[in-house]
């Protein structure tokens, strides 16, 4: 199995450079014509995340349906893929920051009861407490 970065999501998504999103395209139907996956880090949706939301200024909802369409193509094999799909429930309930939800989600998933913040707005999180 190989791994895949960020920018090779972001090419697939947005397709903002045609050659590099024509690579893409070629290569996930390559890995799928050869019964194989490709790795997605959980660091890969977090920065994934935070693209989606700085630089190309796509919307919270965009993001999230874009997040569930990926877990579901057979060929992406996503590490801690029950984790990405609590946090994206999570995104679908709530108002806060995807990136917090990702990261407290994954703390929980390692039996953390809480993640400590100074983020006042995170910290009404269920998952997060404000420490002083």
């Amino acid at each position: 199995m190989k791994g895949i970065d960020t920018n090779i999501l972001v090419r697939f998504l947005v397709g903002d450079d045609h050659d590099q999103a024509k690579i893409v395209y070629n290569l996930f139907k390559e890995v799928e014509l050869n019964k194989n996956e490709l790795f997605v880090p959980l660091l890969v949706v977090l920065e994934l995340l935070w693209v989606l939301e700085s630089a190309y200024n796509i919307e919270r909802n965009n993001i999230i349906d874009s997040i569930s369409d990926l877990i579901l193509m057979p060929i992406l094999k996503f590490e801690h893929l029950e984790t990405i799909q609590k946090f994206i429930i999570a995104g679908k309930n709530s108002k806060y920051d995807l990136s917090d939800l990702l990261i407290a989600h994954t703390a929980s998933s390692y039996g953390c009861e809480t993640v400590f913040t100074f983020d006042k707005k995170a910290s009404k999180y269920s998952l997060f407490e404000l420490i002083k």
